[in-house]
């Protein structure tokens, strides 16, 4: 008979930041443990996720040009729909949780805050059966020489959170909101505002990716390339076959392959 298995069997204690902390201490922190989101909290009540997708989206609007990260708060990019479970529910709960959160907040009896739940820790329970076939989704790419502006702009409009970067026919890299909240920061503390809007329309997405690319076969199983994801910190692995690039495989796809 197999053993149930309850969700304080996958929780892991929680992370969080002051409603009140600036969104650099957020970045940093995500940064540091890996995470995203982390749950945002005021006077212990948990109010909300703050997310690196939010803080790239902050930190990138033209509104924000003259305001220095430092002088932005949490609560200004607080998403706050978030959804809690118990520790003593059934982890099977988990799943259709986690395919539309990013974080599941877990309470005690007395509604104290005392863990949470990603799909990496569901991961290191669970992964797909059948390898990572299902798993895998549609890849999209983008030129290395194409310019930030226009990356970001593809983001929002699109909703696409990752790219995989080309350059010469080959892929060279990923592009990622980690990528831009960081980059976004570092511009916005390192460039006079008179001359931000000029020098950030220079910037090009080979400036800012990640690489080199990490790819795993789409032959690989899906116990190997969730711990490649756990051991690198990293939420998403391109796909190849045969040398051709066949799509990309998250964390949250392989959620939803359960």
């Amino acid at each position: 008979m197999t053993k149930e298995v309850f969700i304080k069997d996958v929780m892991v204690k929680p992370t969080t930041i002051a409603k009140s902390a600036k969104i650099t201490e957020a970045l940093d922190k995500m940064l540091d443990s890996g995470l995203d989101p982390l749950i945002a909290v005021n006077n212990n009540t948990v109010v909300g996720t703050v997310s690196r997708q939010a803080i790239a989206d902050k930190l990138g609007s033209k509104q924000n040009a003259g305001v220095a990260p430092t002088a932005i708060r949490v609560a200004s990019v607080v998403r706050e729909d978030f959804t809690s479970v118990y520790p003593d529910e059934s982890v099977n709960v988990l799943i259709p949780l986690l395919q539309r959160y990013k974080l599941v907040v877990v309470y005690d009896s007395e509604h104290k805050l005392i863990g949470q739940v990603s799909a990496g820790d569901l991961l290191k329970k669970y992964v797909p059966a059948d390898g990572i076939g299902s798993a895998i989704e549609k890849v999209v790419t983008i030129e290395a020489e194409e310019r930030v502006v226009h990356l970001r702009r593809r983001m929002l409009d699109d909703k696409i959170t990752r790219f995989v970067v080309s350059e010469n026919d080959k892929y060279v890299g990923m592009v990622t909101e980690t990528d831009v909240a960081v980059a976004m920061r570092e511009f916005r503390e390192a460039v006079d505002e008179n001359h931000q809007d000029h020098r950030i329309r220079n910037m090009l997405v080979k400036d800012i990716m990640s690489a080199p690319l990490l790819t795993v076969d789409k032959s690989a199983s899906a116990s190997s390339v969730v711990d490649t994801m756990l051991k690198k910190g990293i939420s998403a692995l391109p796909v190849m076959e045969n040398g051709k690039l066949a799509g990309i495989v998250t964390r949250h796809s392989l959620v939803n392959a359960l």
